[in-house]
C-alpha cells in the first residue's frame, strides 16, 4: 500500500468525525433553541416613505422617551439622513403608519420586548455589522448564549454616554460573570476595578473567532504583549510554552494569589511541571536538588521568556 493511501485511511475517518461532530453540534443547538449565524433572520427595512410617520408623530405619545432619545447620538446621527427608513424612532423600530392608526396598537409596531436576542440584535445589525468591531456578533458567544445588544446597551435611558452603556465596566461585565469578578478580588490581579485595564482591552465583548471573545491569538500572546512589550520578541532562543500554549500556561490572566499572577505558588513547583523526567521534556538536573537555593528557578533563568543570547535564558 502506498503512503498516500495509508494517509488517506487514516485521515479520511477523522474528517467523518469531525463532520459528524459539527452536525451534531447544531442539531443541539437547534433543540436548545440557539441559532446558527446563517439562521438569524436579517431586518429588510420597507422603503415605501408612506408608511412613515416621523419622529415628531412619536413625541406627541412618548414624550419622555423621545427627551432622552434626542440627547443621544443615535438621534443626532439619524435624523435628516437618507430616507425616512433611516430617520429618528422609525430606525429602529420600523414604519409607524399602522401603529398611529390603530390608536397606538403594540402589535403594529416592533418593540424590542419580549423578543429574541437575534431577532432584536438584528435591529442594531443592520447598521453597526458594517462596523468591524461588531462585524462578528453573529457568531459570538454572547448571542449564541440570548446576550443581545440591549441586554447591554440602552438607547433610551444609557447610564453612560459612551456606547450608550446600561452600566459602566467592569461592573456591567461582572453583572453575568461572577466567576470572574471573585479572580479580580484577589491579592494579585489585574487592575480592572482600579479602572486602569478594561475588559475590552483583551475580550471583544461582540465576537470574533478566538476562544473566550479574545482580541488576539488562541494563545494569547498578542493580547498580552500589548502592555508587555519585553515579552513579545522575537527571540533567537524561544522558550515553547509561550509560543505553543500562549502566556496562560505559567499565569492566570485575571487574578492570583499568587506574585505575578502565577499558577503554583512557587517558581519551581511550576517549571518541573514540564522539566521533569515523567514529563518527557529537558528533566531539570539532578544538582538541582529542590532545596532552598534551587526553589526559583528564575534566579539564574532571568530571561525565561526568550533570550537573544543563551539557549538556558540565563540572560
Amino acid at each position: 500500500m502506498t503512503r498516500a493511501k495509508k494517509l488517506t485511511r487514516l485521515v479520511f475517518p477523522l474528517i467523518m468525525a469531525c463532520m459528524a461532530a459539527t452536525v451534531s453540534t447544531r442539531a443541539a443547538d437547534k433543540s436548545e433553541g440557539k441559532s446558527t449565524p446563517s439562521e438569524v433572520q436579517r431586518y429588510v427595512r420597507p422603503t415605501d416613505p408612506s408608511l412613515y410617520v416621523g419622529a415628531d408623530t412619536c413625541k406627541t405619545c412618548h414624550e419622555d422617551i423621545y427627551k432622552d432619545f434626542a440627547n443621544t447620538p443615535h438621534f443626532q446621527t439619524t435624523m435628516g439622513k437618507r430616507g425616512p427608513q433611516w430617520q429618528g424612532c422609525e430606525a429602529c423600530h420600523g414604519p409607524g403608519k399602522a401603529h398611529v392608526e390603530g390608536g397606538g396598537d403594540v402589535t403594529k409596531i416592533f418593540t424590542f420586548q419580549g423578543v429574541s436576542a437575534q431577532e432584536s440584535s438584528a435591529r442594531c445589525l443592520d447598521c453597526h455589522e458594517l462596523n468591524n468591531e461588531h462585524s462578528n456578533f453573529l457568531r459570538s458567544a454572547h448571542l449564541e448564549n440570548n446576550v443581545g445588544c440591549i441586554s447591554c446597551h440602552s438607547p433610551h435611558h444609557a447610564k453612560e454616554s459612551q456606547f450608550l452603556m446600561k452600566e459602566k465596566t467592569p461592573e456591567l461585565c461582572y453583572g453575568c460573570h461572577q466567576d470572574i469578578k471573585a479572580q479580580f478580588d484577589r491579592p494579585f490581579h489585574h487592575r480592572v476595578n482600579e479602572g486602569m485595564v478594561q475588559c475590552s482591552d483583551c475580550h471583544n465583548p461582540h465576537g470574533g473567532f478566538q476562544a473566550h471573545q479574545l482580541r488576539a491569538t488562541v494563545s494569547q500572546d498578542a493580547v498580552c504583549v500589548k502592555c508587555h512589550t519585553e515579552k513579545a520578541g522575537p527571540f533567537v532562543y524561544e522558550h515553547p510554552p509561550v509560543k505553543i500554549e500562549g502566556c496562560t500556561s505559567c499565569h492566570t490572566p485575571h487574578g492570583s494569589v499568587n506574585p505575578r499572577l502565577l499558577n503554583t505558588s512557587r517558581v519551581n513547583l511550576l517549571c518541573i511541571q514540564c522539566h521533569s523526567l515523567a514529563s518527557g521534556a529537558m528533566a531539570t538536573p539532578t544538582f538541582h536538588n529542590q532545596a532552598q537555593k534551587y526553589q526559583a528557578c528564575t534566579m539564574c533563568h532571568t530571561a525565561i521568556h526568550g533570550s537573544n543570547t543563551d539557549e538556558f535564558f540565563f540572560k
